[in-house]
C-alpha cells in the first residue's frame, strides 16, 4: 500500500514538472512575440531572417512535450486543420507551385501554432492568464515610452531602425510627416496588436479588484491613452472601441460593476484633460485626426471604411475566387516569405487579405474548409466567454473582444498577427477553464 502511494506521488511531481516546463515554454513564446522585432531591428540585426521564424522552435517543442507526456488529447479543431494543411502540401507540389520549402513555410501556421491554442488552454489556469496580464502592462509603461520617441525621431534614429538594422526606418507612412511607430515590433501591426491586448487587461484590472499597483495602472491607462494617436492608427481606435463596448455588455449583466466601470471613465476623462494641455500629445492627436478624416473621406466616409475593412476581404474571397484554380496556387505562395523564395521580391503574390490568400493558396473548397473552421472555433470560444461573463468571470469575454476578429481573418502569415492570434486563442481558452485553478487549490 505504501510502495503504491510512493509510485502515485512521483507521478504526480512528475506530471507537475512537465506542465511547469510548459508553462515556461508558452512564457518564452509570449516574450519572443514582444520582442523578437526588438532582436531583429537592435541587437541581432544580422539574424533578421532567421528571427523572423524564432517561435517556430518554442511551438514545435510545446507539442512534442504535451503529445508525449499525453497533457493534451487530439481534437477536432486540431486534427481536420492538420488534414487540411497536409492535403494543401501535395496539392501544392503536384498542382501549384511545387516548391516544398515554400509548401513547409506555409504549413507551419496551421500545423504548428495552431495547436499550440489548445496547449495554452490546456496547461494555462485563470490565474496564469491574469499573471500574464500584470507583466503585459509593465510591459505597456516604457512601450508607450517608446512609441513616444519613435514618433518624434527622425526615421535615421537608431529607436527607428528597420529589420536587419535598416537606416530608412521602421515607420509607415502616417500624416502631417509624422510615421506611424512600431514599437519592439518589426512592423506598426505589432504595435496595434499589443495595445488592443494591453487594452483587454486594462478594462479588466480597473473592473476586478486584483493585488496589482494601482500606480502600475494608472500609468499603463495613461500609455493606452496616449498609444491611440501616437499610432496613427484607426484600427487601434476601432479595437479600444469595441473592447469598451464588451465590458460594458458585461457591466449590463453584472452591476456590481457599474461603480468600478464609472471610476475607470472618470479616470480616463481626467486622463485626457491633463494630456491634452501637454504639446506632445496635441501633435499627435492632429496628426491623427488628420488621418482619420483624410482617410475617411477617400475611402467614403467612415462606416463605408469599416465595413470595407472588417468584411471586405471576405467578400473578395468568395467573388473572386472563379479566377483561381480548384487545388489554388498552393499553400505559402501567399506568404512574402514565399514569394521571396520563388521570385526573389517581397510581395503579395495572391492578396494581402486573409481569406482572400487562403482561397488562392488551398482552392475554394480546401480554403474555405479552413475559413469555416476558424469561424466555428470563434463560435465555439464566443459562446463559452460569453457564459463565463454571466457567470462573473469577465476575462475570456474581454480579451475575446480584441481575439474574435484576429483569429477569424487575422493575417496568419504575418508571423506577428500569428503570434498574437496563437497566444490570444489559447488565454480565452485557458481563462474560461475555471476548473485549472480549482484543482490547484484542492491539491
Amino acid at each position: 500500500m505504501i510502495s503504491v502511494f510512493k509510485k502515485n506521488t512521483i507521478a504526480l511531481t512528475e506530471a507537475e514538472q512537465v506542465i511547469k516546463s510548459l508553462k515556461r515554454g508558452i512564457w518564452l513564446y509570449f516574450l519572443l512575440l514582444i520582442f523578437e522585432g526588438a532582436l531583429r531591428k537592435w541587437f541581432l540585426p544580422f539574424l533578421a531572417a532567421p528571427l523572423l521564424i524564432v517561435r517556430d522552435p518554442i511551438a514545435i517543442w510545446l507539442i512534442y512535450k504535451a503529445w508525449k507526456h499525453n497533457i493534451v488529447t487530439a481534437n477536432g479543431y486540431v486534427i481536420f486543420m492538420s488534414f487540411l494543411c497536409l492535403l494543401s502540401m501535395i496539392t501544392a507540389l503536384v498542382f501549384g507551385h511545387g516548391s516544398l520549402p515554400v509548401a513547409i513555410y506555409g504549413a507551419r501556421i496551421l500545423l504548428f501554432h495552431f495547436p499550440v491554442m489548445f496547449i495554452i488552454g490546456k496547461v494555462f489556469t485563470l490565474s496564469d492568464v491574469e499573471e500574464l496580464g500584470k507583466i503585459l502592462l509593465y510591459i505597456s509603461i516604457p512601450m508607450a515610452i517608446l512609441i513616444v520617441l519613435q514618433f518624434y525621431s527622425p526615421q535615421s534614429a537608431w529607436v527607428n531602425r528597420g529589420v536587419g538594422g535598416n537606416v530608412e526606418g521602421a515607420g509607415f507612412s502616417g500624416a502631417m510627416g509624422f510615421f506611424r511607430p512600431p514599437g519592439t515590433f518589426s512592423f506598426t501591426t505589432g504595435n496595434v496588436l499589443f495595445f488592443s491586448f494591453v487594452a483587454c487587461y486594462i478594462f479588466y484590472f480597473w473592473l476586478v479588484q486584483m493585488s496589482l499597483n494601482k500606480m502600475v495602472l494608472i500609468a499603463a491607462t495613461a500609455g493606452l491613452i496616449i498609444s491611440i494617436p501616437l499610432s496613427i492608427s484607426r484600427t487601434l481606435m476601432f479595437s479600444v472601441g469595441v473592447t469598451s463596448v464588451f465590458m460594458m455588455l458585461s457591466v449590463a449583466s453584472k452591476p456590481k460593476f457599474l461603480l468600478r466601470m464609472i471610476g475607470f471613465m472618470v479616470l480616463g476623462v481626467l486622463v485626457l484633460l491633463i494630456l491634452g494641455n501637454i504639446p506632445f500629445f496635441e501633435t499627435a492627436t492632429e496628426a491623427f485626426t488628420y488621418r482619420f478624416d483624410n482617410a475617411s473621406e477617400i475611402e467614403g466616409g467612415v462606416s463605408t471604411s469599416l465595413i470595407d475593412r472588417f468584411f471586405g476581404g471576405m467578400i473578395e474571397a468568395v467573388s473572386e475566387s472563379n479566377k483561381i484554380s480548384f487545388w489554388g496556387l498552393g499553400i505559402g505562395i501567399g506568404t512574402n516569405a514565399g514569394a521571396v523564395m520563388l521570385t526573389g521580391s517581397r510581395m503579395f503574390i495572391i492578396a494581402e487579405g486573409e481569406w482572400s490568400r487562403l482561397v488562392g493558396e488551398m482552392g475554394f473548397v480546401v480554403g474555405m474548409a479552413v475559413i469555416l473552421l476558424r469561424v466555428i472555433f470563434c463560435a465555439d470560444i464566443s459562446l463559452r466567454s460569453y457564459v463565463s461573463m454571466k457567470e462573473g468571470n469577465l476575462l475570456p469575454w474581454l480579451l475575446l473582444s480584441v481575439g474574435l476578429l484576429v483569429i477569424i481573418q487575422g493575417q496568419w502569415a504575418q508571423p506577428t498577427v500569428l503570434g498574437f492570434s496563437t497566444l490570444l486563442g489559447g488565454l480565452i481558452l485557458a481563462a474560461n477553464n475555471v476548473e485549472n485553478d480549482r484543482k490547484l487549490k484542492n491539491e
